[in-house]
């Protein structure tokens, strides 16, 4: 497993092709991805997202979760979209990027 902190503030994991990135934004940065993501999900449209350089497509049938964790010296909320892998799924270039 590969674990690097990079200039733009984000933390990689890649094992064997397999990838978990977390990317910190900037309050305006986040704030106008999360108003692109509103609009697609009320339009009930899937959305493109890139995240540290890679651009891919949430679809439609995507679940949405909220998770809280509680630890001795921190806390944290995830908002999370999960969905399997379906060689159907389109990517629709039209999608909004978010």
């Amino acid at each position: 497993m590969s674990r690097t902190v990079g200039p733009a503030a984000m933390l990689r994991h890649v094992v064997q092709g397999r990838r978990d990135v977390e990317r910190i934004y900037s309050t305006p940065e986040l704030v106008a991805k999360l108003r692109r993501l509103a609009d697609a999900l009320e339009q009930d449209k899937p959305f493109r997202i890139q995240i540290a350089g890679e651009r891919f497509q949430v679809p439609v049938r995507a679940q949405f979760s909220v998770e809280h964790e509680r630890g001795e010296q921190h806390e944290e909320v995830e908002f999370q979209f999960t969905w399997s892998l379906d060689p159907a799924d389109v990517d629709a270039h039209d999608a909004p990027v978010v």
